[in-house]
């Protein structure tokens, strides 16, 4: 019996860039593409009536239990990266989808951190739009070294982000819920309390997983706390921030400014507030969109596939 498999979410129509996908017809595999983000769970769950295999992007699509038990054919739930929040996994354990994981970049989240950064600091943006309408210079910039970066979450990402801190002749301090101090100090960090962080940094940088503890870490006080001539950088999930409070933040000029990978609803809608708020940088969630990038998430989740079809699954996820 001829199995489906969809790939969804792919915004810039290149997972067949990436991947051979139509040879898996000779595994009896017929093979979709869904590139438009799906509306509501009615609207997933009637798209992919049917199909057996599913490849999504990172959490573009979230996959609550809602939404899997709707799924009765589903079998195979890949997804890009080996972590996915989006992904109820207890939930497909529990229904019996075997949910897979593929490598990733760990290069191409922290570079572009670092881009917006810069952007940020020499406001570029602004910049390159006067000079365009014909304008010469229309703003004065901040320099890097000498300042202070505080790391909000030392992880992977984290430790690149200390790392080009330090290149650049910055003092760097690091937070999270559970870093201790020799972690910090490996990192070339000194461990300070959240507090202290956003009090004493010039740019604070978010490199948290989005969980229950860790939506809306960033708030009101700790904006305040950074201060007039603070910048705020989040390229890892939006919700990480409280949306209200960073809008009036850049709008009252609590802070700086801001760059922003990250937004609390994806794609963002036309009228999000955070569209209009000044001193900004903003990108569409670029932070894994790399051809370096896809050609290990696709390139992964084809290897998935292929496993998964020859009776033995890799790089499976589960909740335990």
């Amino acid at each position: 019996m001829q199995q489906r498999l969809a790939i969804i979410d792919d915004y810039q129509d290149v997972a067949h860039g990436f991947a051979d996908w139509s040879s898996l017809q000779d595994s009896g595999v017929a093979t979709s593409v869904f590139r438009e983000p799906f509306q509501s769970e009615d609207s997933l769950a009637s798209a992919l009536a049917g199909f057996q295999i599913v490849v999504a992007m990172r959490e573009r699509t979230p996959f609550p239990r809602s939404v899997l038990e709707r799924l009765p054919g589903l079998k195979l739930l890949v997804t890009t990266g080996m972590a996915n929040a989006a992904i109820d996994v207890a939930a497909a354990d529990d229904l019996g989808i075997t949910v897979c994981g593929t490598p990733g970049s760990p290069t191409a989240a922290p570079e572009l951190t670092w881009a917006l950064l810069l952007a940020l600091a020499r406001n570029l943006p602004a910049e390159e739009h006067s000079l365009r309408a014909g304008t010469w210079q229309t703003s004065v910039g901040m320099e890097l070294s000498g300042k202070t970066l505080g790391v909000v979450g030392l992880g992977k990402i984290g430790r690149r982000i200390a790392a080009f801190g330090q290149a650049f002749g910055m003092e760097v301090l690091a937070w999270s819920q559970n870093l201790t101090e020799e972690t910090a100090a490996d990192a070339g960090a000194r461990k300070v309390s959240k507090e202290d962080l956003f009090r004493n940094s010039d740019v604070a940088t978010l490199h948290l997983r989005l969980s229950p503890r860790s939506e809306g870490i960033v708030g009101e006080r700790e904006l305040r706390l950074l201060g007039p001539e603070g910048l705020l950088v989040n390229t890892s999930r939006g919700p990480l921030v409280e949306q209200d409070a960073l809008v009036r933040a850049l709008k009252d000029g609590w802070i700086r400014g801001a760059a922003l990978d990250v937004f609390d609803i994806e794609p963002i809608q036309p009228a999000h507030p955070l569209l209009s708020t000044p001193n900004t940088v903003l990108s569409p969630h670029l932070g894994y969109v790399t051809q370096e990038s896809y050609r290990q998430f696709y390139g992964g989740a084809f290897e998935d596939v292929k496993a998964w079809l020859d009776g033995a699954p890799v790089r499976v996820i589960t909740a335990s």
